[in-house]
């Protein structure tokens, strides 16, 4: 049994560690108040919606700003407003109006939910003042369909920014276009240049260069001069041979070495006469194969063109990129057939 002044040893014990205890908590809680009194709580302000950001910017617009003036100011590419259009929904600018101006890319290879983008690649060849037949188009014609890009929202677009959208490092415009021509015909020049910049357009001659300086083509002056205005000067090869096939008792070892001429002495001309360095071939007659490709790009061409009629998306092989032959004797309405910039996914 235990006694009863053992249990009340036990019973002053614990009410002894009880008031110790109690003690000892309100130590603490004093101590924490005083820290607290020391280091108040600091209220951090919300971070304003106008504060940079990596990817984007948002903007004021003022009383005489629309898209294209704040694509040049703030992209330095006019170009680029429809990616400031697109991305803010299409809502027409209003002085006063926060706009968003974004810096890196929200629609990769112009992927969408309902579909992709494509642009076509125009083919043209000759140019006449007036008469049109199957490779010649009349400057009338030419400037019509000029017109109708520029007055209903196609952007034209460099071959350079076209083949840099291909290879994901950069989103260009929604209804985007690129315009070349081959050969190196005189009329482009006399013609089809100043028509393309009436309207600011960028283009790429692909040229042979056993063609230039001839009685009936551009001169290397003359290439020159378009170059220095937005025109890239591009290889069509050396003599425009169909490096697709080999031709009649040709030995392989023969073939292979007149394509490596085809395409090295061109491209070496070019560079030497204009001081550019071709980055681009259009085959001839639009053939190519799997060994005309290699020695493309041993050579250091970033992409190459065929005549395959169709638009192109972003996952387009580089080196067999689709053009649209625009015949000298189409229609506006025919015309228009050639100019799919999207492509709409099928839904089951």
């Amino acid at each position: 049994m235990i006694s009863s002044e053992f249990k009340k040893i036990v019973r002053n014990s614990f009410i002894l560690l009880c008031s110790i205890l109690l003690t000892a908590c309100a130590g603490i809680g004093e101590k924490r108040a005083d820290i607290t009194e020391q280091k108040p709580t600091v209220q951090r302000p919300a971070p304003s919606i106008e504060a940079p950001y990596d990817s984007f910017k948002i903007v004021k617009a003022g009383r005489n700003d629309t898209y294209t003036t704040l694509a040049r100011k703030y992209l330095n590419d006019p170009l680029l407003a429809s990616t400031i259009k697109a991305y803010n929904r299409g809502r027409p600018v209003i002085p006063g109006q926060k706009i968003v101006i974004p810096f890196g890319q929200f629609d990769r290879g112009g992927l969408k939910p309902e579909g992709y983008q494509t642009v076509p690649v125009l083919l043209y060849h000759k140019f006449s003042k007036s008469r049109s037949d199957k490779m010649t188009i009349n400057a009338d014609n030419f400037e019509n369909q000029m017109r109708y890009l520029a007055e209903n929202g196609y952007n034209v677009i460099s071959i350079d920014k076209f083949v840099n959208f291909l290879d994901f490092s950069i989103q260009i415009p929604e209804k985007s276009v690129v315009i070349t021509i081959d050969d190196g015909w005189r009329s482009f020049y006399d013609i089809g240049f100043p028509i393309l910049m009436k309207y600011g357009f960028p283009a790429t001659l692909f040229v042979y260069t056993d063609f230039i300086a001839g009685r009936k083509s551009v001169s290397w002056d003359q290439a020159g001069e378009m170059a220095d205005q937005g025109i890239n000067i591009e290889c069509h090869t050396k003599k425009h041979r169909n490096m697709a096939k080999l031709k009649e008792g040709e030995t392989l070892n023969q073939y292979l070495k007149d394509i490596i001429k085809e395409i090295s002495y061109s491209k070496e001309l070019i560079f030497k006469k204009l001081a550019r360095e071709p980055q681009y071939l259009a085959y001839p007659y639009g053939a190519t194969n799997n060994i005309v490709v290699e020695v493309a790009k041993q050579h250091g061409f970033r992409a190459a063109f065929t005549v395959h009629r169709g638009s192109n998306p972003f996952f387009v092989n580089n080196y067999r990129i689709n053009r649209s032959v625009i015949y000298g004797n189409y229609s506006l309405s025919a015309f228009k057939k050639n100019l799919n910039v999207f492509h709409k996914r099928r839904l089951k």
